[in-house]
């Protein structure tokens, strides 16, 4: 699962299902599945704008604006059949709590085992211009028709950045060649998840803001206070949160922060 990218660092998968397991399942219904993205720095709930942080490299920060795109997202059953979502285009903004989560319709019922989505926006939307919905130019991921979409954006303060305004700006993108920041994350469900009709079961998933900033990649402030144009620096803070992914799934621990 060792690859490169973005935003998150997922740490953390559960499922909540009121469904009986001995219920029995119709191959010719469906229902929905939702799945729900809470943003922590480390074992800390982010807060925007007034709680401090520290990084890897021992620089303290705050942050101010947190975004990032889940798109393409699938669910696989324990027969391998894969359920991919149609137009599956998913902004994450740790300021509108409304985006936190989203429901994925007309899911088939069955026995699923784990989920799949791209952390960023798709080479084909990426080469189509601005859009609308989650990829409508007004919720400031759009660069230019050349350069494309802002897969993942970060922006708050540290006093230990170099900036004028002591600000620290990280905009990820670019979607193909050496630049590429796009990744696609597979997460094994730690139990399997029932879609029956009638219920909603829910996919929890967890990212750490510090990750943006730690293994492989450690990322010193006063050197990098400000990375917005494709390239090295941006693929390495990409590998960054794709590691996390790999070193953390932790049913446990999300069943208790969830409180079921």
């Amino acid at each position: 699962m060792k690859s490169n990218l973005i935003l998150l660092s997922i740490l953390c998968v559960s499922l909540f299902s009121c469904v009986k397991k001995d219920d029995p399942i119709d191959a010719n219904a469906s229902s929905n599945a939702k799945v729900t993205f809470s943003n922590f720095v480390g074992s800390q709930p982010l807060t925007l704008q007034t709680k401090w942080y520290n990084n890897a490299n021992g620089d303290s920060f705050k942050v101010n604006v947190y975004k990032y795109y889940i798109t393409n997202v699938k669910l696989v059953k324990s027969d391998a059949s894969v359920y991919a979502e149609n137009e599956s285009y998913h902004l994450i903004n740790e300021a509108d709590v409304n985006s936190h989560s989203f429901v994925m319709a007309n899911v088939p019922e069955g026995s699923y085992t784990s989920i799949s989505f791209l952390i960023g926006v798709d080479s084909a939307r990426n080469t189509s211009g601005a859009q609308t919905g989650a990829l409508d130019p007004i919720n400031g991921m759009f660069w230019t028709w050349n350069s494309g979409y802002i897969m993942a954006k970060f922006e708050g303060v540290s006093p230990q950045s170099t900036s004028m305004d002591k600000s620290v700006v990280y905009h990820l993108g670019g979607f193909s060649g050496p630049n590429n920041v796009l990744r696609t994350v597979t997460l094994t469900f730690p139990t399997t998840m029932i879609v029956k009709k009638g219920t909603t079961p829910n996919v929890h998933i967890d990212g750490d803001v510090a990750e943006w900033f730690s293994f492989p990649n450690v990322i010193d402030f006063a050197q990098k206070p400000l990375l917005m144009t494709p390239g090295k620096d941006l693929v390495n803070i990409a590998e960054n949160y794709k590691d996390a992914v790999a070193e953390c799934i932790d049913f446990e621990r999300e069943l208790r922060s969830n409180g079921f």
